[in-house]
Formats: structure tokens, sequence, C-alpha cells
């Protein structure tokens, strides 16, 4: 018996003697370790590579080499997931969203591993994106593989794969309340649960593996902060409202590139990742704080430091004033959304959590210096750094109390909590106003394919098609006489009768309880013919038509059938008293 078989021996015999509580929170702590490693090793793997090819540009005349870089991460990515992840990457938070609403919480056990590989690859070697969001693919694919394993019920296993995410989060940042606060705004959205315990242990779990292993500058935070001044708060608002704003350019400005890759470049995948990483290349070489995550960047910003994100530039010129760093500032607040879409595009792996921190840093350190600069106030550009990220983050993931306990948490206090509500809050709110759903599930809410608030429509969304179709009809003709009819229901089991004209193809429907009255009536028996008694209609669906679309139909007509097809072919029909009863042990199924 190998060592996993034993350990999972183990691990059932425990859960045997253990009740379902207890088992539960056991549960996380193992899961919580396991995406905390996960999330170790990445972040150690890519701060690693960033530290070797840092300490190779001093053989090359800095920025030339870094050309080469992120192209060669992208062309590497692009390779390695086609030629060894059999084009399966798993990237991205919203596949994960829809594993929990149409697959049960199963999350393919592939991305255990698939977004460790491809980020790393991608981030290492320069990619302007973030490692967040595979940290967060990776181990909700770890909790809900552990309860798959286990054969742990829906509930169980969602709470798990959250487990797993929300210990990545917190691993990444040392921010337990952030990991958590992570899963629930953004995977658990429509989800009712009750039994946090394990999410919380899992975060601590994750944290606190975080806070033992990793060396500190790998670790994000902050020390230096000024005092909150309550006469700054109308500023705090507008620069919320600014953050909102950018936040939908964010959002607009990634939909675009991607719809240009995907639908205007007729290349093969190698070569988009070519010229994507030639576009990032000359972007890193403009604009060097666009390459990799650029946390050291942020780090210059919220130090009091900022000269230092010109070095290697051209705007390092002599003779450069404040107002040079201020506008190389709002520049890169512009192009730092172009890079990450590019890079993730053109074939990258990586989320969009970290460069919109990145984003909400330059332009709140942008905002803060300019008004100094003209001299309208003395602002604390160290603490517009920060709350700026919080505003950018909750705008673009929708996601403001993750932007709020983030910030409180890396630097280390609640001093900046009012301003972060105001901020996080504004940014927030206009972003919704323009983008009523988040960009990562904007089309799949549309297609009903992931939970929103409605939790209605999300037990709906649990029930396939399959559940409420019935096959169980008899076939007749059009010509049929009510004679004929009876005679089928009579020697029938089924209380359904397809009718088909002479050519075959379907007209409409007869049940038993249409033609129950006229059954005594001798008269109308050779006089009735099934094209008068059917019920037909236009409305048709497939089998791959969603759920939703007929309940909707269900409630706007009194028909309690609906005829579904394959092509031309009748396969059955969607029920009505089907549909009940699947809508009702998915309920039970959702808060046992």
């Amino acid at each position: 018996m190998g060592y996993f078989q034993r350990h999972k021996v183990l691990i059932r015999y425990i859960s045997e003697h253990l009740t379902r509580s207890q088992f539960l929170i056991l549960s996380g702590i193992l899961v919580g370790l396991s995406a905390g490693t996960a999330a170790i090793i990445l972040k150690t793997a890519v701060h690693h590579i960033n530290l070797l090819t840092t300490e190779q540009r001093h053989f090359f005349n800095y920025p030339y080499f870094n050309l080469f870089l992120p192209l060669l991460g992208l062309l590497l990515t692009v390779w390695v997931v086609n030629t060894f992840l059999r084009k399966k990457d798993g990237r991205g938070i919203a596949p994960v969203l829809q594993d929990i609403s149409q697959r049960s919480g199963a999350v393919p056990k592939y991305k255990m591993y698939s977004q460790l590989i491809a980020s790393t690859l991608t981030i290492g070697f320069g990619g302007s994106a973030g490692l967040e969001s595979p940290i967060a693919v990776t181990g909700a694919a770890i909790g809900s593989n552990y309860a798959r394993n286990y054969r742990l019920s829906y509930r169980e296993r969602v709470l798990l794969l959250a487990c797993g995410a929300s210990a990545g989060i917190a691993a990444v940042f040392n921010a337990p309340i952030t990991g958590l606060m992570f899963s629930l705004e953004i995977l658990l959205v429509g989800v009712v649960f009750s039994d946090f315990i394990p999410l919380i242990i899992s975060a601590v779990t994750g944290a606190l593996l975080s806070k033992i292993i990793l060396d500190a500058d790998i670790l994000f935070d902050f020390a230096s902060l000024r005092e909150f001044d309550h006469t700054n708060v109308p500023l705090y608002i507008l620069l919320g409202i600014l953050a909102g704003l950018v936040s939908v350019y964010y959002v607009r400005m990634t939909k675009n590139v991607e719809h240009f890759f995907h639908n205007h470049l007729d290349w093969n995948i190698y070569t988009k990742a070519l010229f994507g990483g030639l576009v990032l290349a000359l972007l890193c070489f403009l604009f060097p704080p666009l390459f990799g995550e650029g946390y050291q960047s942020i780090k210059f910003l919220a130090s009091n430091t900022p000269e230092e994100i010109l070095k290697g530039t051209f705007f390092n010129f002599n003779g450069y004033n404040q107002w040079t760093i201020i506008c190389f500032a709002g520049l890169i607040v512009l192009m730092k959304v172009f890079a990450t879409s590019v890079t993730l595009s053109s074939g990258g792996s990586g989320g969009n959590f970290a460069p919109s921190l990145f984003t909400g840093a330059f332009l709140g350190f942008f905002f803060a210096s300019a008004f100094n600069e003209f001299g309208l106030k003395n602002l604390p550009v160290g603490n517009f750094t920060l709350v700026g990220m919080c505003g950018i983050l909750s705008g673009v993931m929708y996601a403001p109390l993750t932007g709020i306990f983030l910030i409180a948490e890396i630097t280390g206090g609640y001093e900046l909590i009012i301003p972060l509500m105001i901020v996080s809050t504004s940014s927030y709110l206009i972003a919704k106003f323009f983008e009523p759903y988040s960009m990562d599930i904007k089309s799949l809410i549309k297609e009903k394919k992931v939970f929103s608030e409605n939790y209605d429509d999300n037990i709906i969304s649990l029930i396939k098609m399959h559940e409420i179709l019935t096959k169980e009809f008899e076939p007749m003709s059009e010509d049929s006489t009510l004679k004929e009819i009876s005679a089928k229901f009579r020697d029938s089991n089924y209380d359904i009768i397809a009718i088909y004209n002479t050519n075959h193809e379907y007209k409409g429907f007869i049940t038993f309880d249409r033609v129950r009255k006229l059954l005594l009536n001798r008269d109308l028996q050779e006089d009735i013919k099934a094209n008068e008694l059917m019920i037909s209609s236009n409305i048709r669906f497939t089998e791959e038509t969603p759920v939703i679309n007929i309940v909707e139909v269900f409630d706007q007509t009194d028909f309690r059938l609906i005829p579904v097809f394959d092509g031309n072919k009748l396969e059955g029909f969607a029920s009505k008293s089907l549909l009940l009863t699947a809508y009702r042990n998915k309920l039970k199924l959702t808060i046992s």
C-alpha cells in the first residue's frame, strides 16, 4: 500500500470516529495546509525567477535584456500548456464559479497543478499579471478534490473548495481575514452557509504557514502610515469616484484587447504569443514598473521613495522634478491595464488581482501628489497610495470587503479603516452603475451559468435537463381518432401521446387529462381527430437549453409540458411536475 493510499485510509478511519463538524474542521486544516503550501511554492518560485533575471541584468544594458524576458515567458507558457497540459491551463476564477453552479462544486483535478506551472512561467519571466487568481484556483481545486475523494456532500464540497481558495489568498498576503472575505464575496455569491468554522480555520492555517515559511521580502506589507485626518474625507470620496471610473476603464480595456486577440487576429497560438510578447516587451522597455507583479514599485510609492520607479527609464534624466514622477505614474495607471490585458489575451497565465492593486496604488499616488504639487492641500501620499489599491480592487473584482481588510491587514492595523470604507464603497458603486457584473462573470451571468444574488435562480441552475425530462410517451398520427387515442392510453402505461404528421414531423402532444372528459361520449369517438385535441406551440427546447429558460416559460404560460428536441428528433418533454420535484431535492441538498 502506497503512502497516499495509507493516508487516505487513515483519514477515512478518523472520519468514522468524528462527528461531521469535527471532521470538517480537520478537513479545513488539511486543505488549508495543502493550499497554503501550494501558494508558498508558487510565490517562492516566481520570486526566485525574478531574482535570477534581475541579477543577470547587471551583465547587460538594462532595460534591453528585459525585452526578451516577457516574450520568453509567454512562449514557454503556451508551449507547456499545449504540449504537457494538453491545452488545459485551468485559469480564471469564472470557471471555478461555473464548477460550483453547474458541476456541483467538482473542480477538475488538473487545476491543482496547471496554474502553478503556467503562471510561474508567465509572471516569473515578467508577464504583467498576478498570482492571486492562480493561487485561488489551485486552492479551490485542492479543496474540491479532497471532498470528492472522501465522498462528501455538495455543500461540504463547496465549503472545502472555498477553504482552499481562502487559505491560498491568506498565505500570499499573510492575511487570514482577506482570504475569508475573498471566498465570501467572490466564490460563495448566492450560496447559503452556516458552517464557517472550517473556512476560518483554513484561512488561518494558510496565513500561519506563510508567516513561518516565507521570507519577509516576499511578503507584501507596510509600516509607515500617517494618522487619518477627517478633513480629508471629501478627497477620499473624490478618489473613490475616480477609482470607480478607472475600474470601468480597466474592465472595458480588458474586454477590448481580449476581443481583438480572439476575434481579429487569425493567427496560431504561438504567433499570438510572439506578438503579445513583443508588445509587452516594448511596454516594459518604456515603463519598467510594468514588469511582473509590480509589488516592489508599490512599496517605493508607499514608502515615499517614488524616484525609484524612474530607474532604467527614459524619464530618468538630469533635472527631472516631482511633476516628472507624477506624470509617469499617471501613464502607468493607463498602461498597466493594457499590459495585463495583452499578457493574458496572448496566452499568458495569471489574474487581475495584483494588477488592480498595482493600478490603484499608482492612481492614489498620482492623485495625492498632484494635489500636493498644486498646493491645494498637504495630503499623506502613502495613505492615499494604499487606499487607492483598495479602490481599484473593489471596482474591478467587485469585492469591497476583500479590499478593505487586505489593506488593513498588510498595514498591521485599522488606522485607515474609515478612508478604506469610503473609497472602496464609492468605487464599487460607480463601477457597478456602469457594469452591473464583474468582468470575469458578466457573460456567464447572462447565460445563467454561475450563481448570482438571486437564491431561487441559483437553485434552478443546479437542475439539469435530464432531471426534468420525461421520455415516457407514445407516438401517433395526427389522423388518429379519439377511439384510437383512448385505446392507446388504455394499453400503455404512459399518459402522453406525441402527434406526428404523415412526414413523421412532430406536430403536438395529447395528455390523458385532455381526453378524460370525452371518453364517455361515444358519439365523438370517431368524429374527433388527434389534430383537434393536440396541444401545439412554437416553443421548442433542446437538451442544452438552460433550465432557467424553461422555468420562465412555465411561469408565463399554463403549459405543464414542453417538447425537447435533438435536432428534429423529439427527445421527450420537460415536465413541470418533475421540475418542482427536482427543485425540492436541490433545496434539501443546499440546506441540509
